[in-house]
């Protein structure tokens, strides 16, 4: 193993025998002392606990560069331990030096001393510095024939070439059937100012091209009823009847008429309004209406992408629970059964719904073919670029075939989200319900209490609510830590209040049951932290509580929206306190766009805050940001 190792070693080595002096390693110059043998035994690293058998027990000096000796001793230590233990010899550092070196003394079996030697060398190999000799070879003789030229590469024909074959291989595929909307005549006469009246009162539907050109078509009218949009389709029209719908919701009327004409849609609308649905129908009908069937296709036709395995469990509950002509779904999220999942893609399934880490997963082990995609849905879109997914989600949007239909949902619009709709979408119209600017959903009646920062004062308040609940009610409390969560639902179960909680480090078949808990009435209060924030979709939770305000106001929307779903009322209460103030200005917009109660104290902790910036920012020092500057 040292073949190669340099002559000139940082280690030098002498060996003397058991004698009486040490005048075998060191010179005559200096000093003799007598051998002190009395830490042969009961060192702490190697063959412990008695004499060493297999060979003479011969001492052996070596000496090291003394800035190595930190290295070897370790902290505590813990090294010097380890390299006894791991050779069987007593190794032990003297306080005797040589110049800019120390001198070692190993002592034990000869292949105890040995390796305890090798391992020392290993550790004092100055290894950046460390160069080896190689003897330059004679360049080969010049002769006079004519070099050739370095070839210059093309890239533009070495990029039409990849496009190219790209084409090749999604033209090699099976056409996509995108077209599946016949016009109602009552909707076909519905004039420009009927049209623009429904959607004012469907909570002001605004309709438009999010990057119109020339050759634009015009957007589809919206639908005011089942039989509008489906009126072809009468299995769809009787799911729609058991599951006890009326009419549909805004977004639905609107995003119908689009999705089964074949366009792209980005559907921006405040969180239980249905979103799920206005893309599931037409997805049904759009796998129907192909011309492969599911046994030749060699993959699902509909790919749909959410941030969390709650909201992907919640879309799998949506798809099952309407028939249509035998289409089958699998969810696959990290933590669920892996081998189970990859068994179901193999048997062949319509819909995959999946987060895009167990996503990536099988379709690099090759369990997952997603060039069969023709119909992909982001859902909550802006959320999985909040959670870092956009590379995994390019990667997956690559291997599927560019002229397939897209769909992206999203409760807010922000720059990332516009991005992500410019590169992988198609003279997109986006509907959006309400407004474009943030804002939290109207049925919810939002409460603030301005408390103390103090904990004791904090949990006494949530205690006193949640002990004079009625048993009609439900309630997601929301809390910022995992911690404090357990810590709020050992409380209440002492208090003999049955609860639930949920977050990131419970198992997920805990995480399934606490959903199914709450949603069937076992217990009555949810324990959460953000990872439930979204995609929860329990129609009866009467209360959200925010225990801990969140981080920033987007979480904030997102949480109030657990309640007031599907046309009901809800009731927000949220614990604000001084530590909560930065985020005080935008909760007063928030509250005022929805036409809530502003509590007086919150515009003067708003307005406390932003003197307090004002001064920070003033005071800190010209050219240099926080941690001085940029560290790149």
């Amino acid at each position: 193993m040292w073949d190669d190792w340099n002559n000139d070693s940082p280690v030098q080595t002498q060996v003397f025998t058991n004698s009486s002096d040490y005048s075998n390693w060191r010179d005559n110059s200096q000093p003799r002392r007598p051998r002190d043998d009395r830490r042969n035994n009961g060192y702490r690293g190697g063959n412990r606990g008695g004499p060493r058998r297999g060979g003479n027990d011969d001492a052996t000096m070596i000496k090291v560069p003394s800035k190595f000796v930190g290295k070897i001793i370790g902290r505590g230590g813990s090294k010097v331990n380890d390299l006894q233990f791991e050779s069987g010899a007593k190794i032990n550092i003297t306080k005797e030096t040589e110049g800019d070196e120390t001198f070692i003394r190993l002592s034990g079996t000869n292949d105890a001393v040995s390796k305890a030697e090798s391992l020392i060398r290993e550790l004092t190999i100055e290894r950046d510095s460390y160069v080896r000799e190689v003897k330059e070879e004679e360049p080969p003789p010049q002769l006079d024939e004519p070099q050739e030229e370095p070839k210059i590469v093309d890239w533009r024909a070495v990029f039409a070439k990849c496009d190219e074959l790209e084409a090749e291989k999604w033209a090699a595929l099976p056409p996509i059937k995108k077209e599946f909307y016949f016009e109602h005549p009552e909707v076909t006469a519905m004039t420009e100012d009927e049209v623009e009246a429904f959607r004012l009162e469907s909570n002001n539907i605004v309709v438009e091209r999010t990057f119109k050109t020339e050759n634009s078509k015009p957007v589809p009218k919206p639908v005011v009823t089942f039989e509008h949009a489906f009126h072809k389709y009468p299995e769809i029209l009787e799911e729609m009847k058991k599951a006890g719908f009326t009419r549909p919701s805004p977004i639905q009327s609107q995003a119908w008429p689009v999705l089964l004409s074949g366009e792209d849609l980005i559907g921006i609308a405040q969180t239980g309004t249905g979103k799920t649905l206005a893309f599931l129908l037409p997805a049904l009908i759009h796998i129907d209406g192909q011309n492969i069937k599911k046994s030749e296709r060699g993959g699902p036709a509909v790919l749909v992408m959410a941030p969390t395995r709650e909201l992907a469990l919640q879309i799998d509950k949506e798809v099952k629970k309407y028939e249509y002509k035998g289409i089958t779904a699998v969810c696959i999220y990290g933590g669920g059964n892996r081998r189970e999942q990859i068994k179901v893609l193999t048997d062949g399934v319509d819909i995959v719904i999946a987060t895009p880490g167990r996503l990536n997963d099988l379709a690099e082990a090759g369990h997952l073919e997603v060039k069969y995609v023709t119909y992909v849905v982001l859902d909550e879109a802006d959320r999985m670029l909040d959670m870092g997914f956009e590379p995994q989600i390019r990667k997956v949007m690559y291997s599927i075939r560019p002229t397939r239909q897209t769909v992206m949902t999203s409760a807010t619009w922000p720059p990332g989200v516009r991005r992500l709709a410019q590169s992988y979408m198609v003279d997109p119209i986006q509907i959006y319900v309400g407004t474009l600017d943030l804002a939290a959903t109207h049925t919810v009646t939002q409460i603030i209490e301005i408390i103390p920062d103090d904990d004791q004062e904090k949990f006494r308040t949530f205690m006193n609510f949640a002990t004079n609940l009625d048993p009609s009610e439900k309630v997601i409390a929301f809390c910022g830590k995992k911690a404090r969560a357990d810590e709020l639902s050992t409380e209440l179960t002492l208090a003999g209040l049955q609860c639930q909680t949920i977050h990131g480090d419970r198992d997920q078949s805990d995480r399934e049951q606490a959903l199914l808990d709450i949603a069937d009435g076992t217990v009555q209060i949810l324990i959460a932290t953000d990872v439930a924030s979204r995609g929860l979709d329990i129609d009866d939770i009467t209360h959200v509580i925010n225990y801990d305000f969140p981080r920033n106001i987007e979480e904030y929307v997102h949480r109030v929206g657990r309640t007031g779903r599907a046309g009901k009322s809800g009731k927000s209460i949220s614990y604000f306190t001084r530590g909560d103030w930065a985020q005080a200005k935008e909760l007063i917009a928030i509250l005022e766009e929805a036409q809530q109660y502003v509590p007086e104290e919150l515009y003067k902790m708003a307005d406390r805050y932003a003197s307090w910036k004002e001064k920070k920012d003033a005071s800190r020092p010209p050219g240099r940001g926080r941690g001085g500057g940029r560290r790149w």
